[in-house]
């Protein structure tokens, strides 16, 4: 059996393209993402994924695979992909932005951990603030939507060179500033629990001079800091609601669809 050289460059291009997209961004995108995750892992989920999706995908327009315009088309295919995993992870910091503000304010900031995400030490606060995020995150089905999102790409945004707009890339950096403002609201409520007890150890100090506020205040801060915490968890699956239907929404304005 013989092929025509035309069908195997179309059927290379219908392949290998659209792996170079889903493998970007499930290389960035939360949970899979992770430095935990093998990258061997991670590249034979990009080829099963790709594999299963192909015939339901478009036919790549180009199929110059050995120019130079081929680099750029592979670069533009990993912005892609890495705009949209990177949208997830925008999601994740939200949470951990938080716990590092509450870890620091209630003196719970020198319990710190190693982050096996990024080999980086953070708050365990922090850390905690992640894993349950992370845990909502796959609640959600939120692995199984970014699949989704990035297998309707092709239609919006198909294999023919074009490149994004530039109100694209503003709209991820200017997320980054939502992502900052919701941290701070998911703490505001602990942070103005903590400023009361702060106030009434200084009217206790104003009042007798002779106790020693650092010995005595230090350990009821620790001890009233975990309590808030505890108390205003109710809190954190309303704001990981409000901040994942956001996230489907710059997802859905990066590839041009509908929410």
């Amino acid at each position: 059996m013989e092929f025509p050289l035309a069908i195997v460059i179309q059927w290379l291009s219908d392949l290998l393209l659209p792996l170079v997209r889903i493998s970007s961004m499930l290389m960035v995108m939360a949970g899979l993402g992770a430095k935990t995750v093998p990258a061997r892992v991670k590249m034979a989920l990009s080829v099963v994924i790709t594999l299963a999706v192909m015939p339901a995908l478009p036919k790549a327009e180009f199929t110059a695979l050995f120019s130079f315009e081929m680099v750029l088309v592979v670069i533009q295919q990993m912005i892609i992909g890495v705009s949209i995993g990177f949208a997830s992870l925008l999601l994740l910091n939200t949470f951990i932005i938080a716990g590092q503000i509450l870890a620091m304010q209630t003196g719970l900031g020198f319990a710190s951990v190693v982050d096996p995400a990024n080999g980086l030490s953070v708050p365990a606060i922090g850390q905690f603030y992640l894993i349950l995020s992370t845990l909502l995150f796959f609640v959600f089905n939120g692995h199984l939507m970014m699949l989704q999102m990035i297998v309707f790409s092709f239609e919006t945004f198909p294999i023919n060179g074009q490149w994004w707009v530039v109100d694209n890339y503003w709209q991820i950096v200017n997320w980054g500033g939502w992502m900052f403002s919701t941290a701070l609201a998911l703490s505001l409520a602990p942070l103005t629990a903590m400023l009361v007890i702060n106030i009434s150890f200084g009217i206790m100090t104003r009042a007798s001079p002779q106790m020693n506020i650092f010995s005595v205040g230090f350990a009821f801060t620790l001890i009233a800091g975990l309590a808030i915490i505890w108390a205003t968890l109710g809190n954190f699956i309303v704001q990981f609601e409000f901040q994942w239907l956001k996230m489907t929404e710059l997802m859905c304005n990066l590839i041009g669809c509908t929410v």
